[in-house]
C-alpha cells in the first residue's frame, strides 16, 4: 500500500500538519484543475486512475494545480499564455488541445490565443507554431469560437 493510502486511513488527529497540508494542497489543487479544465475532462482522468497511475494523479491535483496553478502571483490568463507556449515548445500537442480549451475558459479571446501563438512561433519555430495553429483551429472550431 502507499504512503499516501495509509495517510487516507489515519484518523485525523493522529495526521500531522504537513499531511493536512497536503490535503489542503490536494482539495485546492482539485478545485482549480475542475475550474479551468472543466469536470468532464477531471472526471474522465479520475475514473482512468489506476493503482499504477494514482500517484501520478496525486502529484498532479496536489503540485501543478494546487501549489503553481493557485499560487496569487499570476492570474489564470497569464498562466494560461506561459502554458500555452511551454506546451508549444516542448511539442505537447495533446497538453495543448486540452489547454486552448482551458485558455478560453480562463479569458483569453481567439485573437489572443493567436497572438501567443504568433510569439511562440518567433522563440519556439514556426514548424512548432504551425502545428499549434492547427491544433488551436480544430479545438476553437469545435467549440463554435472560429
Amino acid at each position: 500500500m502507499t504512503q499516501r493510502a495509509d495517510a487516507v486511513g489515519a484518523d485525523e488527529g493522529e495526521r500531522s500538519e504537513s499531511e493536512r497540508s497536503e490535503d489542503q494542497r490536494r482539495d485546492a489543487g482539485t478545485t482549480v484543475r475542475r475550474e479551468v479544465l472543466g469536470d468532464a475532462h477531471v472526471d474522465r482522468a479520475v475514473a482512468g486512475t489506476t493503482p499504477f497511475t494514482a500517484d501520478f494523479q496525486d502529484l498532479v491535483s496536489r503540485y501543478a494545480w494546487g501549489e503553481i496553478w493557485t499560487r496569487p502571483g499570476l492570474d489564470r490568463r497569464s498562466r494560461s499564455m506561459i502554458t500555452l507556449t511551454a506546451l508549444v515548445a516542448g511539442g505537447h500537442w495533446d497538453e495543448l488541445a486540452m489547454h486552448v480549451r482551458a485558455a478560453v475558459r480562463n479569458g483569453l479571446s481567439v485573437d489572443e490565443i493567436g497572438e501567443v501563438l504568433l510569439q511562440a512561433a518567433v522563440y519556439c519555430s514556426v514548424p512548432s507554431a504551425n502545428r499549434a495553429f492547427t491544433i488551436a483551429q480544430e479545438v476553437l472550431g469545435k467549440e463554435g469560437l472560429v
